[in-house]
């Protein structure tokens, strides 16, 4: 057995695996009227009205509402912010509130920019220094969102002017301001957040007043689930359909539907369950209802929970604490204790503890023994952590981007939280710190010489890192795959801590344009900038906040077809990777890149407001592509063409029709046309696809095939009968609505949903939007103009001729699809033969057909409005809820919902190992793979899993070790395939089996067994071994780098 392979699949790929990702979105071709915007909403003044009376921008706020919803963004509206401090922290904040969609934000700092700001404040030049920080940033912060006004205020924050705000967020702040405007905010009711950084500790407080409604605690999608029975008892038990587990736990609340029988439940009140099992849960008393008969969908239901805050000095003393890292379960008390002694430090000195001082350091720790011992609370230690307090100490000077993004993101979480009552809040203090980013070797100190200012825009870092790490982070040359979301956040990070601000180097590719739905999340882009390439934007957008970034845009998609540009050379040249990508896919294949270049990879990717960070190191770490997510569940064929029960079915449904008819047709006739092996290819097909194929070619070309409008509307008008009476009176034809099954039970129960047919009518508005949708569709894959006059579409509906229907016996329709896969369909040749005869001569058909690629964002072309008329048909076929334009878009459109506080704060996390990959970090435990979901809020970090090890005799290995051959022999020579086998007998005893081609050469049997030549640009080949062992057992062992040139 021997395999040979090319370097694009390189030994590791396995199976897919999923995870929240970033979506790009789109189609490559983004059309211009996408750029439209709606003056409506921009009065004179050039500031965009808000409030109740303010439409939400859907083409804008997209990814963002399929996270918060209508309601929650409507409640943000209505949300004046103040954000005091514009440091690093304090843009972070404003950046991510502005971007979210808030009435307007006010940020406020009577502090002028200096050196030790520019480490982490991207919106700070260095010819802003010693101008006041909010008044420079203020219209750098205005362009992130035309419907937010953003205004700086230099004055002072007194009682009178905190009133106009619904939310105050403190950075930046003394403890005497944070105590006195806490307690001020607590008794107006104004929402009062308190965001702190100190180098690589940090603080996060929330105080939402006595009494805060949460309207959704976990922004989960409500369940449902399919009843098989209910008991009467007291208390009632409901089972569950055994499709799927309900799902539900203890104490949610749900309301029934369609009971039949016990319909007392339809529409009842909330009522609380127990859950019993995974298809069973206890209702209320059931004793007194009518008998339970069938049927009845179980939904849960959101219920409003009321939750309350302490002010901060109350906090102060008894503090609640989320952890961030269960790991270091005592830290967030000593911290409170910390944090406390570097405000009375300051207090003492009108400054922070010097960095790396060991005098200040001491001090520090001799304040942190007085705080602690004035606490009367909870909040009093048993025992200093000394070394933690000291650290603290030498870093606290210190301003680190990456730190800024995390706590940046979650404050801004928080204030969204604060408007909406949308998800949990933090209650009351979060403290994280990244202590692992320091040298792995407890000995070494830095001296305070080595972190002492130098007047330089990395000051903020040096004081945390000393100028070493400044050196070694100029030099790097990295690969960021993707300019979407994540990797916006990633340049902004990279320019920020001076990567590759040297001799080194950041190349940045994505072949994708920006569309306005991107405006939201990825930042570094302006509404002037829809259509323009993403990479080349982002790139030159991070040069003005960093000018010596050494940057290159690129347009390539990564994957085999670009391996002559990302070839050996390109890779080993790098110091690492990071992925910004939205596909499972992608993510693989960059794995797999890294595992044999042997490069650190970043990974991470959102969902809403979940998010994860998995680092992957040479000859430490398991790879991306070593652990996979169970894959996702697919709809059966027959639940999607006969007995759909969600929309979640019609909308499939829906995507397929468009598909069949826009897509694949018009695609197989043009190859009819143009390609003249096409015929012979399809003939070659499995079962009954050459007939199904041939008969779509002869209806594209033939019988369907319109030559002016009007026979577009009659199209559209035929096929809406065929699809929503026709299709369906067969249906009820094979099985009539009181058809029983051989066991005696109703047919149409349970999960199959009894339709009824329409009757078309060009007075129902959804019956027009179809036929206006499918006939603009179809005329536009035939090249004629379409229309959108519905009037005149009404006229012509009149004079179409329907042909009668009369449902047919003897027509098979499957039940299941194990009885789909046992049919085997008969082909019938005749009808085959007198197709191949029927279709006319590619040279005398005139006509050119355009294939339509589904493009969800454009709300002028007629998609969507396809989709969602299909979908809510054929929902109404079978008493389905239908759903709006939102919800089907996201269904249809596959979007991963997306909201730019994730996004910067899993980036600030990725940014942390960054740094550490850079130092050289050897320890597993110094690396942290992270999950987040801000809405609980939870926060889970976990050292990496190792390389798992494999054996082969005596000899260990990993997925990253390899046996290294050199092809070409000292006399020039390429080695033989025997020789090749010698060098195994000779090295590691392996017997291998092999048929033919000994006496070739191994890239002659390379080209001869995959039929392709070999690139200039291929430096080596990789093979895998099928080895046996001494006892002829069959061996696992590692792949074999070949190299060639």
């Amino acid at each position: 057995l021997f395999q040979a392979q090319f370097m694009s699949s390189s030994p590791l790929s396995k199976k897919r695996r999923l995870s929240g990702t970033e979506t790009k979105t789109g189609s490559h071709c983004s059309s211009s009227n996408s750029v439209r915007t709606d003056l409506s909403h921009t009065p004179a003044n050039g500031m965009a009205k808000n409030g109740n009376d303010a439409e939400i921008d859907e083409g804008l706020y997209s990814r963002q509402l399929y996270v918060l919803g209508h309601e929650a963004m409507k409640r943000m509206q209505n949300s004046n912010v103040l954000i005091s401090g514009m440091r690093g922290l304090g843009v972070e904040i404003a950046k991510n509130v502005i971007l979210g969609g808030v009435r307007s934000v006010t940020v406020h700092d009577q502090g002028v920019a200096e050196w030790g700001d520019l480490s982490s404040q991207f919106y700070l030049r260095e010819e802003d220094l010693g101008k006041n920080r909010a008044e420079v940033s203020q219209p750098r912060l205005a362009e992130l969102n035309n419907y937010v006004p953003v205004t700086a205020y230099t004055g002072a924050l007194t009682e009178d002017y905190l009133t106009k705000f619904q939310v105050v967020v403190l950075t930046n702040s003394t403890l005497d301001e944070q105590q006195h405007l806490g307690e001020l905010c607590h008794s107006k009711g104004i929402k009062f957040i308190v965001a702190d950084t100190r180098g690589l500790f940090s603080q996060l407080f929330c105080d939402f007043g006595e009494e805060m409604i949460v309207y959704d605690t976990n922004g989960e999608q409500p369940l449902s689930a399919m009843i098989s029975m209910i008991t009467k008892d007291n208390p009632g038990v409901v089972t569950c359909l055994d499709e799927a587990r309900h799902g539900f736990e203890s104490g949610d609340y749900v309301t029934f539907t369609e009971v039949q029988g016990m319909t007392e439940l339809n529409g009842c009140q909330p009522v609380e369950i127990k859950v019993l099992g995974p298809y069973t849960f206890s209702i209320c008393d059931t004793a007194g209802f009518t008998d339970y008969v069938r049927g009845g969908i179980v939904s849960q239901v959101k219920m409003p929970k009321k939750i309350s805050f302490k002010s901060i000095s109350s906090s102060m003393d008894e503090p609640e604490f989320v952890m961030t890292d269960f790991a270091k379960f005592e830290s967030p008390g000593q911290l409170h204790v910390g944090f406390q002694a570097i405000h009375a430090f300051q207090k003492k000195h009108n400054r922070l503890p010097a960095p790396w001082s060991q005098t200040d350091g001491d001090e520090l720790l001799t304040l942190a023994k007085e705080v602690n011992s004035a606490q009367t609370g909870s909040a009093k230690i048993e025992q200093l952590d000394e070394a933690l307090i000291k650290k603290l100490s030498f870093v606290a000077a210190g301003d680190l981007a990456p730190i800024n993004a995390f706590i940046g993101g979650l404050a801004a979480q928080e204030v969204m939280k604060a408007c909406t009552g949308k998800f949990m809040p933090i209650m009351q203090w979060l403290y994280f710190d990244a202590l692992e980013c320091l040298a792995e070797d407890e000995g070494v100190v830095l001296t305070e010489e080595e972190c002492a200012p130098r007047n330089c825009r990395y000051d903020g870092q040096i004081a945390v890192f000393g100028t070493k790490l400044q050196d070694l982070l100029a030099k790097q040359r990295y690969f960021l795959v993707g300019a979407g979301a994540i990797g916006c956040e990633l340049l902004k990070n990279f320019a920020m801590i001076g990567l590759a601000c040297g001799e080194g180097e950041v190349i940045v590719t994505d072949m994708d344009t920006i569309e306005k739905s991107n405006l939201n999340r990825q930042f570094l882009f302006r509404p002037s900038d829809v259509t323009k390439m993403k990479s080349d934007t982002a790139a030159a957008a991070v040069k003005q906040m960093n000018p010596s970034i050494k940057i290159t845009g690129h347009q390539n998609r990564v994957g085999p077809d670009t391996e002559r540009i990302y070839d050996d050379d390109f890779f080993e040249s790098l110091d690492g990777v990071a992925n910004a990508l939205d596909n499972v896919d992608a993510r693989m294949y960059m794995d797999r890149r890294c595992v044999y270049y042997r490069k650190p990879l970043l990974e991470s990717g959102t969902l809403g407001t979940k998010g994860n960070v998995q680092v992957v190191i040479p000859f430490l770490t398991e790879s991306y592509s070593s652990s996979q997510d169970p894959p996702e569940k697919s709809i059966p064929i027959c639940t999607l063409k006969n007995f759909p029960n969600a929309i979640e079915h019609t909308l499939q449904w829906a995507r397929d029709e468009f598909e069949g008819l826009f897509k694949q047709s018009p695609e197989s006739a043009m190859q009819y046309l143009t390609d003249p092996k096409f015929m012979e290819r399809t003939l070659k097909l499995p079962g009954a696809q050459p007939i199904e194929v041939l008969e779509a070619v002869y209806k594209s070309l033939v019988t369907d095939c319109p030559h002016s409008w009007a026979d577009c509307v009659a199209w559209a008008r035929n096929h809406w009968q065929c699809q929503y009476s026709n299709n369906i009176r067969q249906l009820l034809h094979n099985f009539p609505p009181d058809q029983l099954t051989s066991s005696g039970a109703p047919f149409w129960s349970g999960p199959k949903r009894c339709p009824h047919p329409l009757e078309f009518s060009t007075s129902n508005e959804l019956h027009m939007d179809y036929i206006m949708a499918g006939a603009n569709l179809f005329a536009q894959t035939y090249s004629l103009p379409g229309s959108n006059d519905r009037v005149g579409v009404a006229k012509i509906l009149q004079e179409v001729k329907v042909p009668a229907f009369t449902p047919r016996s003897g027509v098979k329709i499957h039940v299941s699809d194990q009885e789909l896969q046992n049919s085997n369909s008969s082909v019938d040749d005749s009808r085959l033969e007198e197709l191949k005869t029927q279709l006319p001569t590619p040279e005398s058909y005139q006509y050119k057909l355009n294939p339509i690629d589904f493009e969800k964002d454009d709300d002028t072309n007629y998609h969507m409005d396809f989709i969602v008329a299909a979908s809510n048909l054929r929902a109404e076929n079978y008493d389905i809820p239908p759903t709006d334009r939102h919800k089907s878009k996201l269904i249809a459109g596959k979007i991963i919902p997306a909201i730019a506080t994730t996004t910067a704060a899993v980036v600030g996390l990725v940014c942390l190992e960054l740094i550490k990959i850079v130092q050289g970090h050897k320890k597993l435990e110094s690396y942290k793979n992270g999950f987040m979901n801000l809405a609980l809020p939870f926060f889970g970090f976990s050292e990496p899993i190792a390389a798992p090890k494999h054996k082969y005799y005596e000899i260990d290995w990993t997925l990253w070790d390899r046996f290294e051959v050199t092809g070409l022999q000292p006399n020039g020579e390429e080695m033989t395939l025997r020789q090749f086998l010698d060098y195994f007998k000779a090295h590691v005893l392996l017997i291998l089996y092999i048929c033919f081609f000994v006496s070739c050469r191994m890239t002659e049997i390379v080209t001869k067994v995959s039929k392709k030549k070999l690139g200039k640009h291929v430096k080596a080949l990789v093979f895998e071994l099928c080895c046996n062992d001494l006892s002829d057992e069959d061996v696992e062992v590692p792949y074999v780098r070949y190299t060639i040139r």
